[in-house]
Parts: structure tokens; sequence; C-alpha cells
């Protein structure tokens, strides 16, 4: 018995990996490595390629003089950086606001009912024409048009209505997304939850719109990494930011280098959120995969 009882009461053996299981796992050991290696050569020789045709083109010289000028880039990058902090306001200020307008649009549209029509037709008009209109025009039409109305107490500085005219534009793109988030939770969703007595709001506040915003988080942030770009646009109204200081520069100059350096700025911020992005629609894909948690 008491033989017996130790056996029982002693731990199991550790698991020990089989050598059909070890050999498995050194022989994808090495096709990963041969597969890392072969991509960095295969990289690293395209890349060659591609500089080595670049490099020996009749017109390099003035090319790389023109556009990649190590002087200029230096004279006009403070210049550039500054107004980029512009850029970056208009940007932070934007975005919230984008956001607001983006979900009221959608809870808009998604109102049912005959009394709601006009509301719905509203946030449907509105969707529709400023997904139309080009961003470009509608910084033209918001910038020049407000002032030219002599409304008392508009706005007249260039950065607002550049930005204003950015959110009237993101937003209705960033409304059509959330509406997409909103219909993407399947109907149970809300009959299960006024089954437990919430109310339409509160079933939509409490069960629909967490679901909803978090499977859309990817595309918004797609969005707002465009809208971060699209801030330069505000300089065909005249504001100091980092595509004008750029402009200036080359103005003054006539090269195009001080266009490099904005980019340069451009890029330093889009490409993390850019990378960020796939990281959560990665993970979003390794929750919905079975057995990937939640």
């Amino acid at each position: 018995m008491t033989t017996s009882g130790a056996k029982s009461g002693a731990n199991p053996p550790a698991w020990v990996k089989s050598a059909r299981q070890l050999e498995r796992e050194r022989r994808l050991r090495r096709t990963g490595r041969r597969s890392a290696s072969v991509a960095t050569a295969s990289t690293v020789l395209f890349l060659a390629v591609v500089i080595g045709v670049v490099v020996s083109s009749p017109g390099w010289p003035r090319v790389r003089e023109t556009f990649f000028s190590a002087g200029r880039f230096s004279d006009a990058f403070p210049d550039v950086l500054r107004g980029f902090w512009l850029n970056a306001e208009i940007f932070l200020i934007a975005e919230p606001l984008i956001l607001c307008l983006g979900l009221l649009v959608a809870l808009a549209r998604s109102l049912t009912g005959p009394v709601f029509f006009p509301i719905r037709a509203l946030a449907v008009g509105y969707t529709d024409v400023f997904r139309g209109i080009p961003t470009i025009l509608l910084v033209y039409l918001v910038g020049f048009g407000v002032p030219a109305l002599n409304l008392r107490g508009a706005p007249s500085d260039p950065a607002v209505l550049g930005g204003a005219a950015l959110v009237l534009s993101y937003g209705a793109y960033v409304a059509e997304v959330f509406r997409a988030g909103i219909d993407s939770v399947h109907p149970s969703q809300r009959a299960a939850a006024r089954s437990l007595g919430l109310s339409h709001a509160q079933s939509l506040r409490f069960v629909v719109l967490p679901q909803a915003v978090r499977r859309v988080v990817p595309p918004l942030l797609n969005d707002f990494a465009s809208l971060q770009k699209d801030t330069a646009l505000v300089a065909v109204l005249g504001p100091l930011e980092a595509l004008r200081q750029a402009q200036i520069h080359s103005a003054d100059t006539f090269n195009y280098t001080p266009y490099l350096a904005a980019a340069v700025l451009f890029i330093a911020l889009t490409v993390p959120l850019a990378r960020f992005t796939d990281h959560l629609a990665a993970r979003a894909e390794r929750r919905r995969a079975p057995g990937g948690g939640t």
C-alpha cells in the first residue's frame, strides 16, 4: 500500500521531445536560415542593380546636384522642420474632430424609423458629396470661399481653414469606416442586448460600438496615415508648413533638395504609424483564428 501510494503520488516524468521532433525542428531552423539568406541576398542584389542603373545614367550628375545636394539639405532642413510642427499640429487637432464627426455621421445613418429619414438623408448626402470632391479642391473651396463670404466670426487663419477642409473630407471617409464596423456586428448581439433589458441606445453604446470600434482600428489608422500626408495640401493656402517652407527654399535656390527634406520628415512619421497598423491587423487576425484567444 505504501509503495503504491508513493508511486501514485510521485510527479509524472517530464515530457521529452522525440528524435523525430528534434530532427523536424532542426530542419525547420535550417530552412528558415536558408530562406532569410536568400531573401537578404536577393534584396541586396536588387538594390545594387537599381543603384547601379541610376548612378550610371547620363543625367545622374545633374539629378544628384538638383535633388540630393547635402548643402542645400542642411540649409533648408531647420526651416522645413519648423514648418513640419504646423503639419503635426493640424494633424493632432483634426484627428479627434474627424473621429467625432465620422462616428456621429455613422450613427445618423444607422438610425431606423421614418421620423429619422431627414437625418439619414443628410448623412448620406454629406458622405456622398465630400467623398466625391478631391481633397485639394475642397481645401481651395473652404480656404478661399469662407473668407469671401465676409461672415462675422468666421475664421480667416489659412491653417484653420485648411484643417477644417481636411476634417470635412476625412470625416466622410471615417464615417463609412465606422458604418462598416457597426454593420459587421451580428444582429444577434443587438437581440441579446435587448433581451437583457437594454434600450436601443444602451445596446448600441455598450454592445455594438465597442465591437465595431475594435474591428475598424486598422483601417482608421490607415486613414490617419493618409491624413498626415495630406496636411501638406494646406500649403496652397499659404501657411508656412513643411511643404511651403520647401517651396520657398526651392524658389530661392532653384534646387529641389528642400522637397527631399520635407519628404524625409513625413516618412519618419507615417512609416511607424503604418507598421503599427500592420501589427494591430496581424494581432486581430490571430485573435480571430481558432485558439487565438480573446
